[in-house]
Parts: structure tokens; C-alpha cells; sequence
């Protein structure tokens, strides 16, 4: 990839591109923890960088709230600095000269201090803790108590207290819910200094930045506005781009015709060798291929009865931690359900009850007639063999499908060619979540039941309309975990046939209960 990118002061920028481009490799590249293979990577002296991964961040050995003071360590050994010198300015006699040389030392750390908002440390990090989720109960907890989605909150959490210059957040949405995206939004809107941001949450875009810079065609093109205004000047762009090309065809076309039409006659010559020197000195318009788009359908499910699965006063705890309890309800064949909540909520752990992946405390969860459950879970490419090769991989999950079959299956997730042959691990997160996804497709199930609303969360943008249309045309019931966007009624609306299928006080009963037992199991 070719690459020339001044990033501005304060600059919010998108950065987007299909899977497997490299964004998040670039990302890396930018934080200092891979390195370039030529050219050259220059910053300002003294400019500080944070970067978020996507995931795999593990943090142990502190409460949440002192994890988040770790950031302020030098400001901590100011306060106690001052907190020393204090008690010397109160024994050193006044009229000597040591109490002058510590005083004034008192005084100039003092201001520093106060300048760097030294005073209200314990008041930065209980607001970012509260708008990221974390309740006051919370805060006292260690963190290796908390489920990998809410460590990557407190990675976060740290960053923003941070304020590096560039932040770099590589998927920061994953794990959040509507009300702390909707935190970070605003966050993010007053943040001080320059961002980099990679999310395929589009209306989150929309509102964070005023720049994207796109990976296509393994060059870097930049755009200026927000993530809909991309759009608009890509497609003008690529217009103009082939309107370009389709000149310059024509006026190569004319210098040909002219060139073997008159080459061999000699009066010509001095014509044809000019025609021919113009030729040379034309460079040459690419117009690259337009990105493939993902077109596939689910295989016709057996049907099931009418009944597909019905719950019982079904409870769920983790030890003394009780996730939710007393949950009644009925979901027949053709319902499409949302089940909406926020985190901690049970959400997740009740899926993963109604597809038998879990055992409820309590309770009975009893499936109809016929039916095959299927869970797509968020992080659903862990489940995969990274030393597996995909095509024998899908195999093995279907042997008696011709490999014909499958390498076509695999073709309409944009796996082609000699992509079949490629080890799981060496996939991107975006290109593992969509291999797990057509994984599924080879044994079709009438009940299917997803973690999170849009399509997979590594999918790419151009690829959303392929997920949706798809499910509309599911034949079995679909039961996805929305994480919604803003106004909340478009997802409703557009996901399917029922806004909800459980009774309003049943849908109480999974709030979260007191003391946020549910977070680090659910």
C-alpha cells in the first residue's frame, strides 16, 4: 500500500476501507507497534499517542478505579510531592533561607498542579467511568472480575483520561450499548486534540468526524466531511474518474488509428513519429474494479411446529450473582423478535439459553416440533481453528456438501481463488467473522439467533444491504440482540414483523440487578 498522509492538529478522521485492506495494520503502524517496510513515519516532538485495539486487552491486579489513577501517575507524585514539602514549610523556620527555596519550589509545582487539574483527578475518573457504564459498585471491583467486553471499557476509559494527542481507536463501539455510545459521541465531539477512528457504525461516524481517509485500491484517498459526505464525493469521484478514462480512451484510440493507418507511407512519417512520442507521454487513467458486494441467501430450513420455543420461570445466576429471574414467555414459527436491554442486562446469557449453548439455574426452556437452533455470537470467529485451512474446515462441518458447493458458498463472502486455501489466522477479524458466518449457512437451522442487530459487527459498510436482505428472506424465526442506533425505533421497524414478542414485565425482569451482577457473566 502506497501511503502519503499529513495528519492535522485536532484532526477527527474515519478511516475506512473494505476488510483486509489493512486499517488495523495501519492503525498499528501509527502507534509505533509495527514498522513500515520503506518510506518513512515522522511526528512532533513530544506528541503522545494512545491506541485501542480492537480486543485482547487484559488487565488485572487493581480495583477499576485505581486502574484508571494509573494514568495520572506523575500528577500523583506531584500531590505528594506538595503534600511533603507542605509538612516541611510548616517545621523550617521562616526567616531561614531553606524555607525560601522550598517555598518557592511549593509554589511553582503548586501551579503546575493546578494547571494540569491536578485537584479533581478523582472527579475525571468517576465521569468517564460513569458515562462508559460503570456504576459507583463498580469502581471498588478488580478488574480481572470483569468480562473481556467490559475490559475493553476500562482500556478505554484510561485512554480518554489520557487526552493523548492522536487517539487511536480501532472499533471502539464494539462493546458498548446505546446509552455509553451515545456518552462517547459527545465525548468524542468535545475531545481536545486529533482522533483516528475505525467503526463500521455509520451514524456514529457521522457525528465524530469531519475527514475520512479511505484504503482503496492499496493507495490512501482522502475526503473531506463526515462519513455521508464520503459517499456522495466517492461516487462524484469515481464518476469523474471514468469520465476521465473514457476520454482518454478515445483520444488513444484516434493517435492509434492514426499511427497504423499512416505508418508505412513515407510522406507521413514525420506525423507518425510525433503521434507516436504523444502516445509514449500519456499517462495512463486506472479506474479499479468496483468493490464486490456480498450476495448470498440462507438455505430453506426443515420446517418446524408451531411452537418454536417456549420458557418456564426461567432464572439464570453465577453463583450469588443472579442474572435475571421469573422469565414466561411463548415465540412461535415466523417471529421476528428483538431483545433490547442494556449491558448486564442478560441478554446474551438468555440466547444462549434459548439455543441450549447454556443450562438455566431454574426454569424450563422446551423447544417445538423440528427445531434446529443456531447462535451466531459477536465473537463468533474464536470458535474457529486458526491452523485450519478454510476450505477444509468448512468440509469438515459439511461432509456430505460438494466441495463445489461450498468454494461457490464461500464465493458469495467474497472468498475466491486461492482465499480458500488461506489458514484461518491469518484472516482479519472482519474476514474470520465472515468466514463464521457462511460457516453456518452449510447447515441450515429454523430458529437463528444473532448477538447483535446489524450484520456482523467486522463486516464492512458495503456489505450491510447483503446481511439485511438476507434475513428478511429467512424462513425460520431470527432472534437478534440489537445494539441500536439512534432514533431507537428505526431498528425496530426495520428488523422485522413484531417490535417485541415478550410482555412488557417480563422484559423488566432482565434489567440488571443491584450491585451490576450481571456484567462480568452475561
Amino acid at each position: 500500500m502506497e501511503a502519503n498522509w499529513l495528519i492535522q492538529q485536532r484532526e477527527k478522521t474515519a478511516l475506512v476501507g473494505a476488510n483486509g485492506t489493512g486499517k488495523s495494520t495501519l492503525m498499528k503502524v501509527l502507534a509505533g507497534l509495527e514498522t513500515l517496510d520503506y518510506g518513512e513515519l515522522q511526528q512532533t516532538r513530544g506528541m503522545s499517542i494512545g491506541y485501542l485495539p480492537q480486543e485482547g486487552l487484559q488487565l488485572a491486579g487493581r480495583t477499576v478505579f485505581e486502574e484508571c489513577l494509573t494514568v495520572f501517575d506523575e500528577l500523583r507524585e506531584m500531590e505528594h510531592e506538595l503534600v511533603r514539602l507542605s509538612g516541611q514549610l510548616s517545621e523550617l523556620d521562616h526567616t531561614g533561607p531553606e524555607y525560601e527555596a522550598v517555598g518557592e519550589r511549593y509554589s511553582t509545582l503548586q501551579e503546575r498542579f493546578h494547571t494540569l487539574d491536578g485537584y479533581a483527578l478523582d472527579a475525571q475518573v468517576g465521569s468517564v467511568l460513569t458515562g462508559l457504564g460503570f456504576g459507583k459498585e463498580d469502581w471498588t471491583r478488580r478488574t480481572d472480575e470483569f468480562s473481556g467486553g467490559w475490559q475493553m471499557r476500562i482500556a478505554l476509559a484510561k485512554l480518554l483520561l489520557a487526552k493523548p494527542h492522536l487517539l487511536l481507536l480501532d472499533e471502539p463501539t464494539n462493546h458498548l450499548d446505546l446509552e455509553t455510545r451515545n456518552w462517547l459521541e459527545d465525548y468524542l465531539r468535545t475531545y481536545p486534540f486529533g482522533y483516528i477512528l475505525i467503526s463500521h457504525d455509520r451514524y456514529f461516524l457521522d457525528v465524530t468526524i469531519d475527514r475520512t481517509v479511505e484504503i482503496w485500491n492499496k493507495r490512501l484517498t482522502i475526503y473531506q466531511g463526515n462519513f455521508t459526505k464520503y459517499l456522495s464525493q466517492k461516487d462524484e469521484r469515481r464518476a469523474q474518474l471514468q469520465a476521465a478514462y473514457n476520454n482518454q480512451r478515445q483520444q488513444i484510440e484516434h493517435l492509434e488509428a492514426f499511427i497504423n493507418r499512416f505508418r508505412a507511407q513515407a510522406t507521413k512519417a514525420k506525423q507518425v513519429q510525433s503521434r507516436i512520442k504523444e502516445l509514449d507521454k500519456i499517462e495512463r487513467i486506472e479506474v479499479p474494479e468496483e468493490e464486490p458486494a456480498i450476495h448470498f441467501k440462507f438455505p430453506q430450513p426443515p420446517p418446524s411446529g408451531r411452537m418454536v420455543v417456549e420458557a418456564e420461570e426461567l432464572a439464570k445466576s453465577y453463583g450469588e450473582k443472579q442474572v435475571f429471574s421469573g422469565a414466561r414467555f411463548t415465540i412461535n414459527r415466523g417471529d421476528r423478535v428483538a431483545l433490547v436491554g442494556v449491558n448486564g442486562a442478560g441478554k446474551s446469557t438468555l440466547i444462549r439459553l434459548l439455543t441450549g449453548a447454556e443450562s438455566p439455574t431454574s426454569g424450563s426452556v422446551r423447544l417445538g416440533h423440528n427445531v434446529i437452533s443456531e447462535y451466531f455470537a459477536q465473537d463468533q470467529y474464536k470458535e474457529l481453528d486458526p491452523e485450519a485451512r478454510m476450505l477444509d474446515d468448512i468440509s469438515r462441518a459439511a461432509l456430505k456438501v460438494p466441495e463445489s458447493e461450498l468454494r461457490s458458498l464461500l464465493g458469495c463472502f467474497l472468498f475466491r481463488g486461492d482465499d480458500v486455501f488461506k489458514p484461518l489466522g491469518i484472516l482479519s477479524g472482519g474476514e474470520r467473522n465472515r468466514y463464521a458466518l457462511a460457516r453456518i449457512l452449510v447447515s441450515p437451522s429454523n430458529f437463528l439467533a444473532r448477538r447483535a442487530y446489524q450484520p456482523p459487527r467486522h463486516a464492512r459498510q458495503g456489505c450491510a444491504a447483503g446481511s439485511h436482505s438476507s434475513l428478511q428472506r429467512h424462513g425460520g424465526l431470527r432472534l437478534p440482540r440489537p445494539r441500536l442506533h439512534r432514533p431507537s425505533g428505526y431498528a425496530h421497524h426495520r428488523s422485522g414483523r413484531r417490535r417485541d414478542h415478550l410482555p412488557r414485565r417480563q422484559l423488566r425482569r432482565l434489567s440488571p440487578p443491584q450491585g451490576g451482577a450481571g456484567r462480568g457473566a452475561s
